[in-house]
């Protein structure tokens, strides 16, 4: 097993804090989450763990250059049987617990729901749609985003996630390992959700621009980052997460198409990233754990031996 020296791991901590300061920088200088070309800045900024990873890669090389597709998770896909059943559940795993997130949420009253109606959903619609304009069914368009989920989850919600999961689960979940499964996932989701600080600070995701913000993030992202890391260490390979992470990105409003009109959503109680989250997450990596599914900690497959040309 390659050894990551703590100086390449902390040399890549600190690279992708500090270019996710500097990608965000015209947010802090501008009109913050309302500037201009937002956006495709949040999105360039899912692509600095990537890019702090390459920097370490070829200046520090902690990794030998035949292997670093393999370290990373990215390349060989085999077993392709077990990456392949691992990325189908990282894909459809994280929907299903972020619905049963939002159904807790609203059990403990902390959701304001309206699964009948859709009140909020057809409030949007006409407020949006000019005057006189005929809607189509409200439940017909829900069902047709629910339907598009995965598609989106598998296609441009993991083609963003691609640049973080290559660093955090592609480099650091086991450049740590070498101190143990969990100060593994532990340390890798809380710096995870640290790295966030730049746009929670401005109000994302959470509303909250304080510590309180960033502390529910990184909670957040510790709990989904023990799940992301399971995926990377039980497949040997970074797609399941990739994938995982894309599914989580694509379903996180899920809330917003069952809420009630008039009602305030509270994400640090009624999101995935919150306390109905942390809890549905908690559940399932109480499952992993009870099933012994952390202690199943495979490698990908080596290369393909040569083949041989048969005697003449």
């Amino acid at each position: 097993m390659i050894r990551i020296p703590p100086l390449a791991i902390t040399v890549y901590v600190v690279l992708a804090f500090a270019l996710a300061w500097l990608v965000a920088l015209p947010l802090w200088l501008g009109d913050g989450l309302a500037t201009p070309g937002a956006s495709l800045l949040l999105i360039v900024m899912m692509y600095t763990p990537a890019a702090a990873v390459l920097v370490v890669m070829m200046l520090l090389r902690p990794v030998p250059k035949g292997q670093r597709l393999r370290f990373l998770g990215m390349w060989p896909l085999r077993p392709a049987k077990r990456v392949i059943w691992l990325s189908v559940l990282g894909l459809f795993g994280p929907m299903i617990l972020i619905a049963l997130a939002m159904l807790l949420s609203a059990a403990l009253g902390w959701f304001p729901a309206d699964f009948a109606g859709l009140s909020a959903f057809r409030q949007t619609l006409e407020a949006t749609a000019p005057a006189g304009t005929p809607l189509p069914p409200a439940g017909l368009l829900v069902t047709a985003q629910l339907v598009a989920v995965p598609f989106a989850a598998a296609t441009v919600n993991a083609l963003a996630a691609f640049g973080e999961e290559v660093g955090w689960r592609g480099f650091l979940v086991p450049a740590l390992r070498r101190y143990g499964t969990w100060p593994a996932l532990l340390i890798s989701g809380a710096l995870w959700g640290l790295w966030h600080a730049p746009i929670i600070l401005l109000g994302y995701d959470f509303g909250r621009p304080d510590i309180t913000g960033v502390l529910l993030m990184t909670g957040g992202c510790i709990v989904w980052g023990v799940l992301l890391g399971w995926l990377r260490l039980r497949s040997a390979s970074v797609w399941p997460a990739v994938f995982a992470h894309g599914a989580m990105n694509a379903t996180m409003g899920l809330p917003l198409l069952f809420a009630a009109a008039g009602a305030t959503v509270d994400p640090a109680l009624a999101s995935g990233v919150g306390a109905s989250g942390w809890i549905v997450a908690a559940v399932a990596i109480a499952v992993l754990l009870v099933t012994g599914q952390f202690r199943r900690q495979p490698q990908l497959a080596g290369p393909r031996p040569p083949k041989h040309s048969p005697a003449a």
